[in-house]
């Protein structure tokens, strides 16, 4: 019985991600419980402003990824719950730190928790789920597993610092942006995937295989998010358009653009990303540039081959249904675009 029958629902009315969910849905289970069970504190403000950002609607991909790794390299005990509840509190840690650096104001169509509470306690907050994850790792008695995600854990931290380093900076380079994406979106999907298959015991070519699945998929799902930042698409899967615009922030599409532009353009992408002011109008002005330079197109046709990349890597895993739901995850990721 495939899994959409199982959930007497149409399969085409299932996305790749939902069906991946419902291969899993016992584990994803006990995840979310283990999730909130470990949010408890005697501190009411930590548990109430942690729960805005986690119950928010997101999907849970990055636990998600160890779910399945673990399961379908084999595991059958239940640590792997603890080791997914990890990751989510790393990524959840990661956006509140990330919207207080970029005074973020929304958060998965929500006021973000910094503007309802303040910076301090944002970052407070994320700073006790970090050490909530790390109680956890430990937990599932592998330091392997630690050592994968502690080493993640710095690695994004020093993407952030990167960051920094490109904001408002027209100068920043293909490459500069590549590492930024790289150590604040691939590193934790590459350890969640890695993760949950050392947690099973894998042979090295299984663990090798599900770490690169993890990078190229993470590469490609932030590619896309940058390109949706400047496309109507986003508006019709309820995502805001122009957030990164309105932060300044140089994404891919707008080094293309950039380097493409001509003399009038480039005196617009100074303004409006480097000293300002912005203006209402200049949002549609961008979205125009970076589509008439061919940025949103060589930003998807990229995402691609890191898709690509992330569909070879699964090769040495066991055929399967959650196998074929990863291979569909990755090509659901660039749809997302199209």
């Amino acid at each position: 019985m495939s899994t959409a029958e199982a959930l007497k629902i149409p399969d085409t009315a299932l996305s790749p991600v939902d069906r991946l969910h419902a291969l899993v849905a016992a584990d994803m289970t006990a995840t979310d419980r283990a999730i909130h069970d470990r949010l408890g504190s005697a501190v009411s403000l930590i548990p109430d402003l942690a729960k805005h950002l986690i119950d928010s609607g997101g999907k849970r991909l990055r636990p998600l990824l160890t779910l399945a790794a673990a399961r379908m390299c084999g595991y059958g005990g239940d640590r792997h719950v603890r080791l997914a509840a990890a990751v989510e509190f790393i990524h959840t840690a990661t956006l509140l730190h990330d919207d207080v650096v970029d005074a973020s104001e929304l958060r998965r169509g929500k006021l973000a928790a910094n503007l309802v509470w303040g910076n301090k306690p944002s970052i407070l907050v994320g700073d006790f789920l970090f050490s909530r994850a790390f109680q956890l790792m430990v937990e599932t008695g592998k330091m392997d597993v630690l050592n994968i995600l502690a080493g993640a854990s710095a690695i994004i931290a020093e993407g952030e610092v990167l960051q920094l380093k490109s904001a408002n900076n027209l100068k920043t380079s293909e490459e500069d942006y590549l590492r930024v994406i790289e150590a604040k979106t691939a590193t934790l999907f590459s350890a969640s995937a890695e993760s949950g298959a050392l947690l099973a015991g894998a042979p090295a070519g299984q663990i090798a295989g599900l770490k690169a699945y993890g990078y190229n998929l993470g590469i490609a799902f932030q590619l896309v998010d940058d390109a949706l930042d400047y496309s109507g698409r986003a508006a019709q899967m309820g995502k805001s358009v122009g957030d990164d615009f309105r932060e300044a922030k140089v994404t891919l599409p707008v080094i293309l653009a950039f380097s493409r532009a001509d003399d009038e353009a480039r005196i617009f992408w100074a303004r409006t990303i480097e000293t300002g002011p912005q203006h209402e109008v200049d949002l549609k002005r961008a979205i125009a540039y970076v589509e008439e330079t061919g940025a949103i197109a060589d930003t998807r046709d990229m995402a691609r081959r890191y898709v690509d990349a992330a569909r070879d890597a699964l090769a040495p895993l066991p055929k399967g249904e959650i196998r074929d739901s990863l291979l569909q995850v990755a090509e659901f990721s660039l749809g997302r675009a199209s």
